[in-house]
């Protein structure tokens, strides 16, 4: 075999606005254009006889190609009507306007996959196969359904309705090997007869389905198994693509900062509890989920009743938050011009929002002497209880103690991680005691497992910093899905409570496991959901890539945190499973 069709006279309209000047195929992923890969993974291969199906800017592609590769023999078939036709009618021209004296491979022009495919289907022992990949979510166009190596039924995407099962389904990679004979025979004739007499606007896939509906041909299947590729088909498949294929692939993580359902790893970076919500929630949700989308959720008001009967305290005592990230612009106004002492290191928000601050130590263990000398010198003090990201706790009573007893300092404590610590949450001490100045802080996806849901609160006897909060936050500030969330988890108290048992249990087996590890220099006490460690020697290598490029395991680097020159990274506790795998990959890397 020595010839390919690549099919590329696409508009790529959803691709907009990267392709209004550009072809799709010379967008570059990592710097490399999308067509060099294709055309590159051919030539390792020994296929030097390509023929490219063109039409959108087909010039400023002919000319790129001629240049990159002056010695390839190109041979390029224009469709001017690819605005009104599809690939269908572009393959229908390639055919009728080339000789097939050998199998071919058909391959469309926005994938970017290992070259080791390539090899892969023409060693195939099959004469016409396709290669296919177990259907995953963002998946999108045809897929198919497979009778032991048989491609047994073509779906395209319009026949994909509101309730279809994509749980057996395969997705086509749009790389195919077809016989000299099938491509002479039925595939052709079938191709011209629909483009002349039925619709050029299809895809050939169609045609596929058609012989196969029909016992016509049979198409076999090889599944690909843990070999990277990704089909372009809009901008965030194209950042997508760009993190496949990144040796850097932390970096891009650090820009998106979140969004990671886009990509295949295990993130021990953000925090949640893994055993929450549990799956009757989730089915509560899903079967609620047209009729939440379709109404607004409660003004606010009727939210912090709602939160109130969460934390079963006094309603005007408490703010529910769009996540509690939305407090900190709020605070930095309300308390503009105070003498802040803050932990070190703690929550990057804190040093962000403060601008007249001190600090106190955190080494691992709570400093009262360090902290009885400083705190008369400022108007605040806060606490992340446990902190944020050395994992240690303060006995609750003990800031209780310190607000009661110094009540012309007002006191920021947050709580969100509190309930793996065994430490009761300062609100209840508050119910009693309406001490005016203390202010908590709290981040509900921590504990509540719903990051995506943006859910946290703030409260506070203070009657001022209340209202000015209410002041500054929207009528709608929560969507329908977190208030029903709300509603529902008064119904799982049992399992809530059970999953912070879970997770610590998790923990200390984690730490325990950990500690066998010899390059492991320092483990810090932890009472929240993540574990804090030193290493021993500074790593000469890129530690953070190397174990999303081999194992797709993303943890954090913290070592900016600190002053010692040291290297600390901070790991969420993950399920069992999870945390053994990150063990295991630490302990081949060291």
């Amino acid at each position: 075999m020595n010839q390919a069709i690549i099919l590329a006279a696409g508009y790529g309209n959803r691709m907009r606005p990267l392709t209004d000047d550009t072809h799709k195929t010379l967008l570059t992923v990592n710097k490399v254009p999308i067509i060099n890969r294709i055309i590159d993974g051919l030539l390792e291969n020994n296929i030097d006889d390509i023929i490219i199906g063109t039409g959108y800017l087909a010039d400023k592609l002919k000319e790129h190609l001629i240049n990159e590769y002056p010695n390839v023999n190109f041979i390029f078939v224009d469709n001017p009507d690819y605005r009104i036709t599809n690939n269908i009618y572009s393959l229908s021209l390639i055919f009728n306007s080339i000789s097939i004296d050998d199998d071919i491979l058909l391959i469309e022009s926005d994938l970017i996959y290992d070259a080791s495919m390539i090899k892969r289907i023409i060693n195939s022992s099959y004469e016409n196969v396709a290669l296919v990949d177990k259907y995953k979510t963002g998946m999108d166009g045809t897929v198919v359904q497979i009778s032991g190596d048989i491609i047994s039924n073509i779906i395209p995407p319009h026949l994909q309705t509101e309730n279809f099962d994509f749980t057996d389904k395969y997705k086509t990679l749009n790389i195919y090997k077809f016989s000299k004979e099938f491509c002479n025979t039925s595939f052709t004739h079938l191709l011209d007869y629909y483009t002349k007499v039925i619709d050029q606007n299809s895809y050939y896939e169609l045609i596929l389905g058609i012989l196969i509906y029909i016992q016509k041909a049979n198409i076999y299947a090889e599944i690909v198994d843990n070999e990277s590729w990704a089909e372009i088909d809009d901008p965030n498949d194209f950042h997508q693509a760009n993190f496949l294929f990144s040796k850097e692939k932390a970096n891009l993580l650090e820009e998106t900062f979140g969004g990671y359902w886009h990509y295949d790893i295990i993130d021990f970076c953000f925090i949640r509890n893994m055993y929450f919500p549990n799956n009757s929630i989730i089915s509560e949700i899903r079967n609620n989920i047209t009729k939440l989308i379709h109404n607004y959720g409660s003004q606010q008001n009727i939210l912090n009743k709602k939160l109130s009967y969460f934390l079963k305290c006094e309603y005007s005592n408490v703010i529910l938050l769009n996540g509690a990230s939305q407090i900190y612009p709020i605070i930095k106004h309300y308390f503009k011009g105070k003498k802040v002492l803050i932990p070190v290191p703690t929550f990057g928000e804190y040093e962000r929002v403060f601008d007249n601050k001190s600090y106190y130590n955190d080494d691992g263990e709570f400093n009262r002497s360090l902290l009885d000398k400083e705190i008369g010198n400022n108007d605040i003090v806060v606490f992340v209880n446990p902190n944020n990201p050395t994992g240690t706790t303060i006995e609750t009573e003990i800031i209780y103690n310190y607000a009661r007893n110094n009540q012309n300092v007002s006191f920021i404590v947050d709580e969100s991680f509190i309930e793996f610590s065994g430490q009761p949450s300062i609100i209840n001490l508050l119910k009693e005691d309406n001490l005016n100045n203390v202010f908590v802080i709290k981040s509900l996806s921590k504990n509540l497992g719903i990051p995506g849901m943006r859910l946290g609160y703030t409260y506070s006897c203070n009657k001022k910093y209340i209202n000015y909060i209410s002041e500054n936050i929207p009528i709608w500030n929560i969507n329908s899905i977190g208030e029903y969330y709300l509603e529902t988890i008064l119904k799982h108290n049992t399992s809530l409570e059970n999953s912070y048992k879970k997770t610590i249990g998790d923990r200390e087996d984690f730490i325990q496991k950990l500690k066998e590890l010899i390059f492991i220099d320092y483990i810090f006490p932890s009472g929240a959901n993540f574990i804090l460690l030193r290493i021993k020697e500074f790593p000469s290598f890129d530690l953070i890539n190397m174990l999303l490029s081999k194992y797709s395991i993303y943890v954090k680097d913290i070592s900016n945190k600190f002053n010692d020159e040291m290297f600390y990274l901070r790991i969420a506790v993950r399920t069992p499973s999870e945390n053994n795998l990150l063990i295991k990959a630490l302990t081949e890397i060291f």
